[in-house]
This record gives structure tokens, sequence and C-alpha cells, in this order.
């Protein structure tokens, strides 16, 4: 097999033991697995023959980005039966089209460098988020990743308008269209975006652009509450409209940590505020002028004071302000790894509920692992919250790891109740696998199973990854 891959893609393209390890471990070192052969092809058509002759001899295959993901989808079982497809090299700009706002980009290009091309070529691409530059734009497809902009911009099905994917049976489809409408059937789009390769790999996408702001404004506010914060989201969007593009929320304790941990960042309050119990980030894109940006922000957040929503505003009066309060939202991931091990969610739950929801479930954390550290921020405008558990200080990390499951159960179940998800932009992957039966409509996965059946009918994408039998 290693000499029929070598013929495909080039012997210094196919990797076997010391050169494959990088890519047997997911970002976060809690999966590691095996594989034949880790293959880098240079294009879609060597692609579609690596999985033909895969798709031949039954190999699964396990496709890997950037690496950056956070439930283990990318990383291949312990059996070493199957080939990884690594897009790496699949990294080329196709084609920019500023008059019809679209770029297609291969499915290796970083994230980072393709937010650059657009603005150098004067236009916004606005997915964003902490991994930008190093994930991949397959990989944030093939999770259907989120970011700080899904308020204005949406996730990153909504940014794609074409694909390129290399089927189970090694076939091409060839869907790069820069359509905005296209109502000639199902939506083979949409199926494999979201799908974390067990359906096919995406090689390329044509993703939309937009218009550079003209102005931005950003705020740190403090709250009493997360009631006072769900009740400013709701004063900003009447406000702001469209024009409003991030509203991060975070747990005082979690930003403390932050500036505990980098001495060089502080919270950019001079008084008691910067004890409140919680904080929002908030950031607005104007279309007009940078004085018309300025007057609603100062109209609307003037208000919010006024009323008492808002305890604090810090404005940023500059870019290099408005980037050191989006580095403290930044870093609370590299913050939260210097504190130990953790059990983490990425859940979504209805906004209106989302203060309800993390009040009591705190709470009964609490009642049944006493002391345990409650690490909550995320994306309050879009109903993500990142709901991470922490060890008490009493308990080891290999302590409290052990109790993972229980502590899954109690946040997932309150999940359910709220009408929630357990996952909203990380993927299903490895790790929440078995979740999947316990919390998905009976009906639904059976109609997850057929498609799964209809287009992998080997079972050789990714398997054990989304759906597991």
């Amino acid at each position: 097999m290693k000499t029929k891959l070598q013929a495909i893609v080039g012997a210094e393209h196919v990797l076997t033991g010391e050169e494959a390890a990088p890519y047997l471990i997911d970002w976060r070192k809690r999966y590691v697995g095996k594989a034949l052969a880790v293959v880098r092809p240079a294009n879609t058509e060597e692609v579609a023959q690596v999985v033909k002759l895969c798709y031949d001899n039954d190999i699964p295959i396990v496709t890997v980005g950037g690496n950056t993901g956070m439930c283990g989808a990318a990383t291949p079982d312990d059996s070493g039966t199957a080939v990884m497809i690594s897009t790496g090299r699949l990294n080329r700009i196709r084609e920019i089209d500023t008059a019809n706002d679209t770029i297609t980009v291969e499915a290796g290009y970083v994230l980072q460098n393709l937010q650059e091309a657009a603005r150098e070529a004067g236009r916004l691409f606005p997915l964003s988020l902490a991994a930008e530059g190093s994930c991949t734009i397959g990989g944030n497809l093939a999770t259907n990743a989120g970011g700080t902009q899904v308020l204005r911009y949406g996730n990153t099905r909504d940014l794609a308008l074409g694909l390129e994917v290399v089927t189970a049976q090694g076939e091409i489809w060839h869907g790069l269209r820069g359509l905005r409408k296209n109502n000639t059937g199902y939506d083979l789009r949409d199926l494999y975006i979201g799908s974390e390769g067990t359906l096919g790999i995406i090689t390329a996408a044509t993703l939309k652009l937009y218009p550079l702001p003209v102005a931005q404004r950003t705020a740190m506010l403090a709250f009493n509450n997360l009631t006072d914060a769900v009740t400013m989201l709701s004063r900003a969007r009447a406000g702001f409209g469209a024009a409003l593009t991030g509203f991060e929320v975070m747990a005082g304790d979690v930003l403390k940590a932050v500036v505990e941990c980098f001495p060089d960042q502080r919270l950019p309050f001079e008084s008691e505020s910067r004890d409140a119990p919680w904080f929002a980030l908030l950031e607005l894109s104007d279309s007009e002028s940078a004085e018309h940006a300025q007057a609603r922000f100062e109209e609307v957040l003037g208000q919010a004071i006024e009323d008492g929503v808002v305890i604090d505003a810090a404005i940023a009066e500059s870019v290099s302000q408005s980037k050191a309060l989006w580095h403290l939202r930044e870093s609370i991931p590299l913050t939260e790894a210097g504190m130990g091990k953790s059990v983490k969610h990425d859940i979504s739950v209805p906004i209106s509920r989302i203060a309800e929801f993390v009040e009591t479930t705190n709470a009964i954390l609490q009642a049944q692992f006493p002391g345990v550290k409650n690490i909550v921020f995320g994306h309050l405008g879009d109903g993500n919250l990142h709901y991470n558990v922490g060890a008490s200080p009493e308990h080891s990390d290999d302590e409290f790891l052990a109790q993972q499951s229980a502590v899954y159960k109690i946040v997932h179940d309150r999940v359910h109740e709220f009408g929630g998800s357990i996952s909203a932009e990380h993927g299903i992957g490895q790790m929440k696998v078995e979740e999947m039966p316990r919390y998905k409509d009976p009906v639904e996965l059976a109609l997850m199973w057929s498609i799964k059946d209809a287009l992998d009918p080997k079972g050789l994408m990714n398997p054990g990854k989304v759906l597991l039998r």
C-alpha cells in the first residue's frame, strides 16, 4: 500500500514512523492514534486517487487540516488501519472576484492568510477565531466553525457558496459556484459542511466576501449579573442593527485569571468595576463614518449606564486599545490551560434562558463537586457558551477528570432541558459521539444514518466520529 500511495503523491509525501507522529495526536493532547501512513496530496486529483485506492481496498480515511479541533475529529483510532490525508499542501487561492464578492480557496489555506488576502483586495472575510493563525478553511467548513462574528455574519456554513468535494468513492464533485441563488434540488453543500469528514473530503470552497467597514468601535462593559448582559445585548441589537458584529461574555473570575496569568494585560477599569462578576466585549462595525459610529455608540451605551444595566464601560480610543481588549478575550484559552485540566463544554442555549441556565447549573455542580471552578465565557450574541468546569483546589487534575462523565451528564442534561445543543461550534468528533443517541431525536439520527449509508456505504470516511453504531 505504501508503494502505491508513493506513486500517487511522491515518496517524500507519504509519512510513517516519527515523521507521521505529529499528525496522530490532537491539539488538546487527549487523543493519540495510529495510521498506516499520513499522505500529503498536492491537489484535488491526487486526493481523489488516494481515496479511490483506499475505497477499493476497504481502508478507512481520516482527514486532517490544521489539527486545531477540540473534539478529536481529526485523530485516527489506535487500530493503525487508517490512512490519514493531510490537506496542508492544498493551500492556494484559485480566484478572487471582487465584483461578485467571492474568493475561492483550497482546503489547506490558513484562515488568517485568507483574512489578509481579502483585506488586500479591499474586502472582509469575517470568520475569526482563536486558532486562525493555524486552522485551515477545510477544517472550518468540516466543523462549521463559529467564532466571534457569528452575530453579524453567521457560521462558516453561512459564508460558503460552493464546494469542491472528493466523495467516499474517489469521485470529484465540482460544486464551486459563486451563486447566491441556486434552487436546483437538494443542497449538497450543506450536507458536507459540518460533517467532520464523515461523508467526503472538502478540497476547495467559494466563500463570501464583504465590504471593509469604514469604522469600528469596541468597548468592554461591566455588569452586576448575566441577566443585565442579556438585556444589554437586546439593546445593542435594537440600537446598532446589523452593525453589531460582536458580543462576547466573560465571567469576572475568568478575566481575573487572564491578568494574573499575563501581567502585561490589565482590565481597562480604574474603579471597583474591575471586580464585577460579568463582563462583555462589544464591537460595532459601521459602514457610514467614524463620527456616525461614535455617536451611536455613545447614545446606546450612555443610556444603558444611566438605566443601571451597565455598571461601567471602557471604550477603545484607538486600534491598539481595541486590540488590547480583544487580546483579553483571546487569551482565555491559554489561561485556562495554565489553570490545569478542565471538563470543556461547547454548548448553545436560547439567549433568553442563558442567565438561568448558568446560575442553576453552577449551583448544581457546586453542590455535587464543591469548590469546582466555573469557567464561563463565549459568544452571547448567538447563544454559544464555552461552559467549562475546572478542578477544585482540593483535587488533582486526575482525580477531577475521573469524574468527567458525571460532569458531562449534569451539564448536557441541563442543556437538553433548556432546549439547547451539546455542540455549538466545535463539532462532535469522537469526544461526544456516544452522547448523540442520548440527546438527538431518534428520527433525526435515523435520517443522518440514511445519509451516511448513502454517501459512504462502506463506512470508510472518518469512522467512529459523529455517528457510532
